[in-house]
């Protein structure tokens, strides 16, 4: 290349232009086209039957939950529900797919059209159109012998078919995002959008959610690059990650005068780089399945599942924000998922400040299941004791710190408020009146030094003052109220 062409090149900007293909595990209790249990925790090959087996004269029978679930799950992609659509058999070999095709939704999905908002890389909002949501069986599993379980290296190679035969919905978007950040916040926030919905649990390390990036370069000059599929991405950051070094790669080779490879490449995220894994120059074949009619669905029925939508977590945080003046941040935490949302309201109808029972649960309530582990189901706190634990704390019977240890033996004991209080020793209205005039008097009287540098007007930025307050709680173990120390400290510094 001449000195001249690598100085064109260098001009060369590029548009990274990437789509998204998400596949969710549907949240149905049996497999979309048997009788068939969907735990995949169970015993290798256990749940099979002839169907998902594939077995010679087999019939499948479609799962009306599944159906519903991909309604609901499109319904909050802003989607469409079709009135009809049809299931095709995607033909292919390999070992994980024992009936030799896929059964899976084609040219007719169940829904299409919708979309999901994201910001740009500027702050402003942009959305990511969803061309549609089809439903589809999932194949088996693969299990490799080598030491790394993947397939390079392994000397046998084991098959488990439980997973054969789980209803999913793939999800395929335009190939709107222009960016690894646009991407990432493409996927979470769909996958959040759905949790909500109740169609999936969308549990990353179960592999519920699997997610593929199609990844392109428009040119400055009107050139445009292959389409690149980028696979075995199984976290956000990988995602991220993934895509970042796509983008770079696909550029390097532009600007040295190749071209860009239309193939499917893998993420290795140890290394931190995409390496070719098959060439995408061949088609699967598609079939209309002749064992499965036209999947209709009535007006009835769209409106059934329409009007069994939960508020979305967007126009929820809008809800908090506006009526109950919650702050922007806080809001987004609360309605982070629908049980915790749901935990909030509940402790706001048994009567707590929304504020205050706000800030308890994305600090208190949020600490404690990450600390223990546990999800709110198992959080040994009703959302109506925490408003009344909240509500001492509004009335001035409980202090903060004493709030907070009476929350901790509620959380470890599951007792109430008063039986909890008790057991930390802790007394309503805690170390108030004459008592607590005389431990501030004692805490003056041995630190003179203190006292005199704030009677000096030195202690500018009250460090002194709060240091003073800090030592009185100490003394009242926690039992006084930090609100009344302020003014009853500086009354008695009049008095020295």
């Amino acid at each position: 290349m001449s000195g001249k062409d690598e100085n064109m090149n260098s001009e060369l900007t590029f548009t990274p232009v990437i789509g998204i293909e998400i596949h969710i595990q549907l949240k149905t209790d049996t497999k979309i086209f048997c009788g068939c249990s969907t735990d995949t925790g169970a015993d290798p090959n256990t749940n099979i039957c002839p169907i998902c087996m594939g077995l010679p004269g087999a019939l499948p029978r479609l799962n009306a939950q599944v159906v519903q679930q991909g309604m609901l799950a499109g319904l909050a992609l802003h989607c469409t529900i079709q009135p009809q659509s049809l299931f095709f058999r995607k033909s292919y070999f390999y070992p994980d797919l024992p009936k030799g095709y896929q059964t899976s939704q084609c040219d007719l999905p169940i829904v299409t059209t919708g979309y999901i908002e994201v910001h740009d890389d500027e702050g402003k909002l942009k959305r990511i159109r969803v061309h549609h949501l089809h439903l589809e069986e999932d194949v088996g599993r693969l299990h490799h012998s080598a030491a790394d379980g993947r397939l390079e290296g392994a000397a046998t190679s084991y098959v488990d078919y439980n997973r054969s035969g789980l209803p999913l919905a793939e999800i395929v978007s335009e190939p709107d995002v222009s960016s690894a950040r646009e991407a990432v916040e493409y996927v979470t926030t769909l996958r959040r959008r759905v949790r909500y919905s109740g169609a999936s649990d969308v549990d990353l390390e179960k592999g519920m959610m699997r997610f593929d990036a199609n990844v392109s370069m428009k040119c400055s000059d009107g050139r445009w690059g292959k389409k690149v599929e980028v696979k075995n991405m199984n976290s956000f950051h990988a995602l991220e990650r993934a895509i970042e070094y796509e983008i770079k790669r696909q550029k390097k080779v532009l600007l040295q005068g190749g071209q860009v490879l239309q193939e499917t490449r893998h993420w290795n995220d140890a290394k931190g780089v995409t390496t070719a894994s098959r060439s995408k120059e061949f088609y699967r074949k598609f079939i209309v399945d002749p064992d499965l009619p036209p999947l209709v669905v009535s007006k009835e029925w769209a409106d059934e599942v329409t009007a069994m939508m939960p508020e979305m977590p967007d126009v929820k945080a809008e809800r908090y924000v506006e009526a109950m003046h919650i702050p922007p941040e806080i809001a987004d935490v609360l309605t982070d998922s629908r049980d915790l949302a749901e935990y909030f309201e509940a402790c706001v109808a048994a009567g707590a400040a929304p504020l205050r029972a706000a800030n308890w649960v994305r600090t208190e309530v949020l600490r404690t299941l990450n600390e223990r582990q546990i999800g709110l189901g198992d959080l040994r706190i009703a959302p109506r004791a925490l408003a009344e634990l909240v509500q001492r704390v509004e009335d001035g019977r409980f202090s903060t710190t004493q709030a907070k240890d009476v929350f901790d033996r509620m959380a470890e004991t599951g007792t109430t408020v008063d039986d909890a209080a008790k057991a930390c020793g802790i007394t309503e209205g805690g170390v108030t009146g004459d008592a607590l005039t005389e431990m501030i008097r004692a805490v003056l009287e041995a630190n003179r030094d203190v006292v005199d540098v704030i009677r000096s007007g030195k202690d500018t930025k009250g460090k002194k003052m709060k240091f003073l307050q800090g030592l009185v709680m100490k003394e009242a173990k926690g039992q006084a109220n930090p609100a009344e120390l302020p003014d009853r400290i500086a009354k008695l510094l009049e008095g020295l």
